[in-house]
Order: C-alpha cells, then structure tokens, then sequence
C-alpha cells in the first residue's frame, strides 16, 4: 500500500479536498504511483492527514469520476491506468502553436456599428433586472411564447404606435434574437422561391441572409429619392427589402411620393410585400422623425423590422418584425413551431424597461450625446471642403465622404489606416459591381467615438487626404 505524504496549507486559499486531490492526481500522472497500486482507505488518509473523513472521501470521488482511481467494493481504491492521458498530453505538447491572425491596429476607428461607450443604460437595467429575479416567479424560466410575450409585444406596438406611427395590434408581433432570426424565419413564410429586390448598396448582412437561405435576389439602383421605381417595376422581384426612413449606406430618407410607388408597386400583384428595415429611425437630427411606411399602407403589404441594437446595444439582441395580417394564417402555418429565441427573463426587463419610460428617457439622451458628435464631425468636416463634400448628415450615426479632388476610396482608405485611421469604403456595401464614378465615396461612423477623439482623428485625415487637394 502506498504511503502518501501531503502536505496541506490550511491557510490556503484552496480547499483541503482540492489540495489532496490536486497531490494525487499529480503523483499517477508523473507514474510514481503506478497503475493498480492500491491507495489508502479514506478513513486511513483521514487519520494519516488530520482532516475530516468526508473531505478524504471528496478527494477520492473527484479522483474516481476523473479515472484517477478505481474503486474495487471491499478491497479498497487503486491507482488507474493513465496511459492514454500521458499520450494526449504529449500530442498536446509536440502540436505546432495556432498563428493568431493578426488584425491591423488603428489609433481612431470610424466604426459603422456599435454605440456610445457610455451609452448602455446600465444602471436602469441593473435595477429592473434585479427586481425581475427577486419576484422568484419561476415561470420566467420555462418556455414562452413562440411570438414573444404578450406583455413586451404589447409594450413594443405602443411604442410604435406613437413613435412611428406604426399601426399594428401585439398579435401581429414577433421577437427574436436579431434580425437575421427574423429573416430566416420570414423566409419560412413567404417560400424560398420568392426573389427579393434590394438597394444597391444595402446592408450587406441581410443580403448574405437572402442568398445564403437560396433567395433570387436583384439590385435596384437608388437615385436622390431612394430604390427606383422603374427598375423595380421591370425585375422579376415579389419582395423590395427598403430602408425609407434612413437608408443605410446611403442616408437617403425616402419623400412621401417615393413612398406611395412602391406601396403601388406591392398592392399591384398577389403575394408582393415590401420589407421594411427600420433599423436606426430614432436619431433624427433636423425636423420631426419620418413617420414608418407601414403607417401608410392601406393594403397589408408592408413587413416592418424593427431592433433595440442600435437604440441600446448590439448585445441586446432583440428585434422584432410587424407581420401583415394576411401573414398571419402562414405563421400559424408554418412558423410557430420555432421556439422563442429570446429568454422570457430578458422579455420582462425590456417590457418594464420600455413600460415605465426608461427607453424614452434613454433615446433623448442618446439623441442629444449623437447629435453633438453629428455637429462635431460637421464642423472638422468644413475644414476639408477644397477636397470633400459630405452627405447623409441629419440622421443615423454615420455620414458619406465624397472626394472632390481626383481621389478614389482605395487611396483614401489606405492614406486614412498609414496614418492610423479607420475609414470605411462605399464599394464594401454594393451587391453588383460598381461603376467608377461611385467609388470616390467613404463612410465615416460617429457613435463609439468621443469627442476629443473625433477631432484628432479628422486632424489625421486633413493631413492624410490633403496632400491630393492640388489634383487637376
């Protein structure tokens, strides 16, 4: 029988079952305990160390759950055959390191996504999420609502109802996990088959959605009102994925006029639908918010998507999607059956969340902090106006530099990162080849920026761009 000697630190952090453990584990795997060599019992080991029979026994369960020890009834505990753990190790140790890739480092970023360090309500939310889990409503924890609870779908069309003007019941509204979820699960309804018209340029994530889930899809050229009307008339499209309110990346808000066309357009064949993404409408800087295109449908066309990403944070990750009633037959078809995506516990935080005003109160200072960074960008901006113009401005969180100066978005995005800076070029958004005119266009986004370094990173690009003002 093998004699072990531990040494133990009460004073340890480390709990004394853990300690005798950890010495054990360590001896069968250096083999100087050798397999089949029997072990003490635990009442000895007690005895031997000067600790409680339950804490050796803890130490030799864990031991024999792990395949350290065999327990051989009314014979005692053996060391275990570790051969293969030796072998594994020593693959591990011979295999050849993994290469980080390595991304290229930046001073300033002009990120598209993302929002204002210090934008998340953190302490609302800590606060309502406390008083969430305190009520111990176990039912929080089972499985909800395929469509979202009642109560947030309630709080959610209220909120439409009076910020967008947005007129749907809780009854036609589905929350999930982002728009991607939404997508998929819209896909399900309306049939693989349907070809979808997009923007070109568009947000490039919902256009590898429709593609990767075998959608035929179609670029629509935009002009200063939006996706042209026309075009979309002679394509062979069903479906028209437009962002009226704010399209990204172009800033364009759509008129009223542009509006009622491709409401036209929908009402003008079985089984068209307009897809509406109104993914950043709350942060309008100049006039009233542009009221939703669903609001103006008369014909049960629209699909409005909606998400709180923007709003409060990419890891929130709950949208939600306005279905028309005329969908709804082919929900309950075919779409019920995938489960809710977001957690019934995050449900209740964002219904109380959105119930009580914090989500209000949250937008206006959300607003006033991007508006003052809007202004800010404007104003380094002016200092460039030889070379640049800027467009897209008054809305959303990002605005359109167009060179005017000869350069092209490849020389200025790689005069922009010599110098530190991430900028962002215009073609990246585009789902067709696009013309050479169109490319002397780069996006810069505002909101994960501070101030102070707004201003430095646009003194970088007045250096980095200005040399090339004197081109003919």
């Amino acid at each position: 029988m093998k004699e072990l000697l531990i040494s133990l630190d009460s004073r340890s952090g480390k709990p004394l079952y853990e300690q005798i453990y950890t010495f054990i584990k360590e001896e069968i795997r250096n083999g100087k305990i050798p397999p089949g060599e029997r072990l003490p019992s635990s009442r000895a080991l007690a005895r031997q160390l000067s600790v409680s029979r339950s804490t050796a026994d803890l130490a030799y369960e864990q031991l024999t759950s792990e395949g350290y020890l065999q327990s051989v009834p009314c014979k005692g505990y053996f060391a275990g055959d570790v051969t293969e753990l030796y072998q594994l190790g020593g693959m591990s140790r011979r295999a050849e390191p993994v290469q980080r890739k390595e991304c290229p480092s930046y001073r300033y970023d002009f990120a598209i996504s993302g929002i204002d360090r210090g934008g998340f309500p953190l302490n609302a939310w800590r606060k309502i999420s406390k008083a969430v889990l305190a009520e111990e409503d176990s039912s929080l924890f089972h499985l909800g609502d395929p469509q979202g609870e009642w109560e947030l779908r309630e709080a959610i069309a209220n909120y439409l109802h009076h910020a967008r003007g947005v007129d749907c019941g809780p009854d036609q509204i589905i929350t999930g996990a982002g728009n991607d979820y939404l997508l998929m699960l819209l896909s399900v309804l309306l049939g693989k088959d349907k070809p979808i018209a997009m923007e070109n340029p568009t947000y490039k994530s919902a256009y590898q959605c429709f593609k990767s889930l075998g959608h035929p899809v179609c670029a629509i050229s935009l002009d200063e009102s939006g996706m042209r009307p026309d075009e979309l008339g002679q394509s062979c499209a069903q479906i028209a994925y437009v962002m009226p309110s704010h399209q990204f990346p172009m800033g364009t808000v759509m008129p009223i006029r542009r509006r009622l066309q491709l409401l036209a357009w929908a009402a003008e064949a079985d089984g068209r639908f307009l897809i509406e993404d109104d993914y950043d409408s709350e942060f309008r800087y100049k006039g009233k918010p542009i009221p939703a295109l669903q609001g103006y449908d008369k014909n049960d066309r629209v699909i409005y998507l909606g998400t709180f990403s923007k709003s409060m944070a990419p890891a929130i990750r709950i949208s939600y999607m306005v279905l028309p009633k005329r969908l709804m037959a082919a929900y309950e078809q075919r779409g019920r059956c995938f489960s809710a995506t977001v957690s019934r516990v995050d449900q209740k935080i964002l219904e109380i969340f959105l119930r009580e005003g914090y989500f209000e109160r949250h937008l206006n200072r959300m607003r006033a902090a991007y508006k003052n960074k809007h202004d800010l960008i404007l104003k380094q901006l002016r200092a460039m106006q030889d070379f640049v113009t800027v467009e897209g401005e008054n809305a959303g969180v990002h605005v359109l530099v167009s060179f005017i100066n000869g350069m092209n978005e490849k020389e200025a995005v790689e005069k922009a990162a010599a110098a530190g800076i991430h900028v962002y070029g215009l073609s990246e958004y585009f789902i067709e080849e696009m013309e050479a005119e169109e490319s002397r266009i780069v996006l810069l986004g505002y909101a994960t920026m501070e101030e102070e370094e707004i201003i430095s990173a646009c003194k970088g690009l007045m250096n980095a761009w200005g040399g090339a003002a004197d081109r003919p």
